[in-house]
């Protein structure tokens, strides 16, 4: 059976905004979107790039530029929405910048209204439920468009805590607050990605009542929080969603095709610590 084709879109650069030094939001206009049932607060895009070597520019068929021109294949680069407005079409997206490091961060740098790009998706999966009273959100600058966006799809009578992991306390930026909603900020300061917001979580009093975790970001402090979760507190694997989105010292690409073997070593050594002794 032939692989499924995935779906090329096109969004159109509408508006750029710096939401603090180290981040930029993008809006593009996306047509093809106009309709579509996008229900959950983790959605997110896989952003299409031509390698730094390429010959070639948008627009591309990436299908076509992988068969003829593999060593040219396009990269993606996978990012959450902030928000999406399927009455028009429109989608919000924030950029961490590194200099000139990577292909999305200068891409977004740059960016101007009227600037295209293509993109496979959105996927997602995860929203809050109304099953919950509480949920803990946590995650680094990669996670804080779908934390947000969480935030602002909270159930009536729900309560968040969200800790979100930035460079340091002058890289902020604004997030829904709201009663019953609390916001740490958690900052590096030079710190190893994931190290301190490993600490926060570990440190967060949970409430009485049905909680629900979102936590995503770094490999390693996944890797730490999904043990403290599922061995130390054993809560349900269905009460969480936990992923990560990214991994110190690799690309995207480098860690998807690793992604695998580690969520299966984590599985293994999670089975083993839960073993009685």
């Amino acid at each position: 059976m032939a692989e499924k084709r995935r779906v090329v879109r096109r969004g159109t650069v509408t508006a750029t905004e710096r939401l603090s030094p180290d981040m930029v939001r993008i809006t593009l206009s996306c047509p093809e979107l106009v309709g579509a049932e996008l229900p959950h607060s983790d959605h997110y895009v896989k952003l299409l790039f031509p390698p730094k070597e390429a010959d070639y520019a948008w627009p591309f068929d990436p299908e076509e530029i992988r068969a003829n021109s593999p060593h040219q294949a396009p990269v993606t680069r996978t990012y959450s929405l902030r928000r999406r407005d399927t009455a028009t079409g429109t989608l919000e997206l924030d950029f961490v910048l590194h200099g000139d490091d990577g292909l999305a961060g200068p891409w977004a740098a740059a960016a101007q209204p009227g600037d295209e790009i293509g993109f496979f998706g959105p996927g997602g999966a995860w929203h809050p439920i109304q099953d919950y009273t509480h949920f803990v959100l946590a995650g680094d600058e990669a996670a804080a468009p779908a934390i947000a966006a969480a935030l602002d799809a909270l159930p009536d009578g729900a309560t968040a805590r969200a800790l979100i992991e930035v460079a340091s306390l002058d890289a902020t930026f604004d997030v829904p607050t709201g009663p019953g909603i609390d916001v740490v900020w958690v900052p590096r300061d030079g710190a190893p990605y994931g190290l301190r917001l490993s600490e926060a979580v570990r440190a967060v009093e949970v409430p009485e009542g049905k909680v629900g975790w979102f936590v995503h970001g770094v490999a390693e402090m996944v890797k730490d929080i999904r043990r403290y979760l599922f061995v130390d507190r054993s809560v349900p694997r269905a009460d969480v969603s936990i992923s990560g989105y990214w991994r110190t010292g690799m690309t995207e690409d480098g860690w998807q095709s690793s992604k695998h073997d580690f969520v299966a070593q984590m599985d293994a050594e999670e089975s083993a610590a839960a073993q009685p002794r």
